[in-house]
């Protein structure tokens, strides 16, 4: 009924010449292809890029000694060449990043799956060891420039995985004051998560 309703009120506005009003904290989704960034700089280590995302609010993916790290929006400068936050075990993100949008549709939250490459019984990282973990980000606006982890939520451990995360986003990351407070995990966590890791310029914070 609900769903009927929804389709209703947009046929009318769509009937009268009239643009439907964004309902709030919806979800949209895009793909990370790193295919296709743009490469701000890169050694042996790895790379930092500038990749699409949502209208005109950016993605900047940062990879070092195996391990990577993301930001969202109009990030300041100081941000894109020194903040890292990622997890003290080798990673790498997944391809499909949800961002919640708010009333007027501006992106204030993303949430985006990383994969924890632990070791299994050879010490090599194996596919039974490898532990998966949804991080919620701040995305960055045009007037503090500011965009960081917000929280954290084993996918493996939590039925609910993408409902917490969307919780966290909703209710922490609008007012997150990023590089004075740390991102907390929410929800079970098992044994195949990894400790978090943040690197963060000194000085700069948004509170």
């Amino acid at each position: 009924m609900l769903v009927f309703r929804r389709l209703t009120t947009t046929l009318a506005f769509a009937f009268l010449g009239l643009s439907v009003p964004a309902l709030a904290n919806e979800s949209v989704y895009t793909d990370l292809n790193l295919d296709r960034c743009q490469t701000i700089a890169a050694d042996d280590m790895g790379a930092s890029m500038k990749c699409k995302g949502y209208k005109d609010y950016p993605i900047y993916f940062s990879e070092g000694d195996l391990r990577q790290s993301v930001l969202y929006g109009p990030v300041r400068a100081e941000l894109i060449e020194g903040a890292f936050e990622s997890f003290g075990a080798f990673n790498h993100v997944n391809t499909k990043v949800e961002w919640r949008l708010d009333a007027s549709g501006k992106p204030f939250a993303a949430i985006l799956r990383w994969f924890i490459e632990n070791v299994g019984a050879t010490g090599m990282p194996t596919k039974a060891a490898e532990g998966q973990v949804l991080v919620v980000a701040r995305v960055a606006q045009p007037d503090d420039g500011l965009s960081c982890v917000v929280g954290y939520v084993d996918a493996l451990s939590n039925p609910n995985a993408n409902e917490l995360a969307r919780q966290i986003a909703d209710s922490d990351a609008r007012d997150f004051a990023c590089g004075y407070q740390e991102g907390m995990w929410v929800g079970k966590r098992g044994d195949k998560t990894s400790e978090q890791t943040h690197v963060w310029p000194e000085g700069l914070t948004g509170e």
